[in-house]
């Protein structure tokens, strides 16, 4: 049996119809979502744990402790729920790229 993860991030332009991958390498499988919304961040993982059974929801950094405890929650506290957090530094690298690239500034 493999674990089975899922890591989600967010985009302005996602279509998660479209913008999705699985990896499976037999031991893990790593389902990747790019989302518009937390309700769509929400359903994903919901679908995959009634389906896959998932272990894991890794998020990336734009979610907000909010959001961590919402998807948990949705979750019933069943699955794991991990965020993609970077140092300092590293923010104010990508800071502007993101102001830039999500929201035109």
């Amino acid at each position: 049996m493999a674990f089975k993860a899922v890591f989600i991030a967010h985009a302005p332009d996602a279509d998660v119809e479209k913008h999705h991958n699985l990896i499976d390498t037999g031991k893990y499988k790593l389902y990747t979502y790019v989302v518009r919304s937390q309700a769509e961040a929400i359903k994903v993982c919901q679908d995959l744990y009634e389906k896959e059974k998932i272990d894991s929801v890794l998020l990336c950094p734009g979610f907000t402790h909010k959001n961590v405890g919402e998807i948990f929650e949705a979750l019933e506290n069943k699955v794991a729920v991990c965020v993609s957090r970077g140092d300092g530094p590293s923010a104010k690298i990508t800071a502007p790229v993101l102001q830039r690239e999500f929201y035109g500034k």
